[in-house]
Parts: structure tokens; C-alpha cells; sequence
């Protein structure tokens, strides 16, 4: 069966380039001086799959325009002194995150542990961490000829996505602080453009409309339960809301399923991955659950010790990507 993930391609270097100056390299940062007048340095750990690296279909690579990026501007107009640590890898899911395996990072096993070391690092000094991950985990058990979804493959994924990222958001919660702010995100639903495959295609779009909500629940669950912030994408997707409304080019249609076409590649290009739009309505959504950071920003207030630089990482185009069309 061929699988459909968010991207499965491995982009070590994508990583490495972030993560080597994180959490390896010995040199050290322009922290402030107490005279210099500037915001102190603080931090932001985006945490995730190839929605938090910015994978764009139309060129076939990580890019700078993921909802993170976005999301890091609207942060830095709060706090101008804030440092963006950009951990997400494309194909990730909840075991993998965990465990590692997918992409690799410097002196960590997986990027649960690289995200650890970085607030382990910056303790006291990261001001957010946000999170989307598990969708891989359903996405692999949709057949990309057919959109058939395996329903056993379904089954496993219910039990291991709340399961995994418990152990996850626990871990981040342990390594913070009290004035660190968590978020994480709700799944949209892209296989409601099946709706445009026929009949058959619309069935498995209403059956899908449960499925994900059923996850969302679960997911949501989780994250109320380790104190995060939810990011409701799946309502900013309008995932529920199957009114007819115009859709051009196929007329009337759910509006879900119109959502999808506006918000993602998964109309025009088979693909579940949210386009330019997408990533901006999941930034604004991220953006207007987190409250302001806890993590003071006196001028001076720099972190104590080394401190390593922590620029973005800078996407790059992998060959290797996996096939993601239904």
C-alpha cells in the first residue's frame, strides 16, 4: 500500500544547521550587556512535522513560510528580544519525535530531546514552546491510489497518539519553567478532498469527518491535561461545518471541504499541506491562545553562562521526498 504522510523525506541538514549552534558549538552569543539598553534574550521552540518546517509542495522543500516563522514574527512584536529554536521535522510522528529516527539532531536522540536540551539550556528564558504532531500517524494509513483508509491501521494510531504525546508534553512541561507559555494544535482534515473524487470519494470524506474529530477530542484532552494551550486549527479550518457553499470551479460543496481548496494543496495538487494562507490562519490561531510570556525581559536580563546562538534553521530542498498524493 503506498502511504501518504506529511512528507517523509529526512532533512538532517535541515536541522543540523539550528542544532549544531544550540546545542554543540562552543561559541557564544551577543547575550546583553546590563548597560546596553536592549531586550534580554528569550526564546521560542517550535516543535513538530513538515507543517512546523514550512514543506511546500509547489517547490519541493522545507521553506521559511511555515505557520512557525509566521507565528515567530507576531512573538518578536511582543517580546523584540525573542530567538526562534526551530526543531520541526517533516515525515515526524508522535513515536519518532520521541524515540528519533527521522531527522537527526546534534548531541540529542530524538527531537523530544533536542527540545529538552534547549529549555534545559535556556532555563528560565524561553518564553513559548508550540507543538503540532500525530498527524503522520493517521495520514500513513490512507492509500494514496485509491484514498481508501485502513481502518486497523486507524485503530493503532487512536491508542498511540494520546498515548505518545502525553509522555511528550509531560517532558516539555518538566524541562520548563512556570513563565514558559505551551501550545498545541488540533488537526484540520484533508481528506475531505476526496469529496471531489466521486461518489466514492464523498463517502470516504463524511466517514474522515469523525475520524479526525475523534482525535481532536483526544488530543485536546492531552493537552489541557499538561496546562497547554489549544490551538484550534481544526476549527479555523471550518472542519465540522459541511454547509453548501460555492466552491468556484466544482460548484456547490460543503464548506469544509471549501476550506480545505482555500487553505491547503490538497485540491490542486494532492497534497494534505497547507499553502501560504494555511500557515498564516495556523500562526494567528497559535497567536491568539498564547498569552503573554511569564519570562521577564529586563534590559540586562541575559542568560547566565554560554550561550549558544540560536538562529532559525534554513530550509533546503531534500531529493529524496516521499510521495504525497492520494
Amino acid at each position: 500500500m503506498s502511504r501518504t504522510v506529511w512528507t517523509t523525506h529526512k532533512s538532517p541538514q535541515l536541522v543540523a544547521a539550528a542544532l549544531a549552534v544550540v546545542l554543540g558549538a562552543p561559541g557564544v552569543a551577543a547575550a546583553d550587556s546590563p548597560t546596553s539598553g536592549k531586550a534580554a534574550t528569550t526564546y521560542y521552540i517550535s516543535i513538530g512535522d513538515s507543517l512546523a518546517s514550512g514543506y511546500q509542495p509547489d517547490v519541493n522543500q522545507d521553506t521559511h513560510i511555515a505557520y512557525t516563522d509566521r507565528l515567530y514574527a507576531q512573538l518578536k512584536q511582543r517580546q523584540p528580544g525573542l530567538k526562534h529554536i526551530r526543531l520541526g521535522c517533516a515525515g515526524e510522528t508522535t513515536a519518532s519525535l520521541l524515540k528519533g529516527g527521522t531527522c537527526h539532531y546534534p548531541n540529542a536522540r530524538s527531537q523530544l530531546d533536542a527540545a529538552a536540551k534547549a529549555l534545559a539550556m535556556h532555563r528560565g528564558h524561553v518564553s513559548y514552546v508550540t507543538i503540532d504532531i500525530g498527524a503522520n500517524d493517521i495520514l500513513v494509513c490512507a492509500d494514496d491510489t485509491t484514498g481508501a483508509i485502513d481502518q486497523t491501521c486507524v485503530n493503532r494510531a487512536a491508542q498511540a497518539i494520546p498515548k505518545n504525546l502525553a509522555q511528550i508534553t509531560r517532558a516539555l512541561r518538566q524541562a520548563g519553567t512556570p513563565g514558559t507559555r505551551y501550545a498545541g494544535a488540533t488537526y484540520y482534515n484533508p481528506f475531505l478532498a476526496q469529496w471531489l473524487r466521486g461518489a466514492a470519494g464523498q463517502q470516504r470524506a463524511q466517514d474522515s469527518v469523525g475520524l479526525v474529530k475523534s482525535e481532536n477530542t483526544a488530543i485536546s484532552q492531552v493537552y489541557a491535561a499538561a496546562g497547554f494551550k489549544l490551538a484550534d486549527v481544526a476549527g479555523a479550518f471550518s472542519s465540522d461545518d459541511v454547509t453548501r457553499v460555492s466552491l468556484p470551479g466544482y460548484g456547490e460543496v460543503p464548506a469544509n471541504l471549501a476550506k480545505i481548496c482555500q487553505l491547503t494543496w490538497a485540491c490542486t495538487m494532492s497534497d494534505p499541506h497547507p499553502n501560504p494562507l494555511g500557515h498564516q490562519v495556523i500562526a494567528s490561531t497559535f497567536a491568539a491562545v498564547l498569552p503573554q510570556s511569564g519570562i521577564h525581559q529586563q534590559a540586562g536580563h541575559a542568560d547566565s553562562g554560554n550561550v549558544q546562538d540560536t538562529r532559525a534553521n534554513h530550509p533546503k530542498t531534500n531529493a529524496n521526498l516521499a510521495q504525497t498524493r492520494w
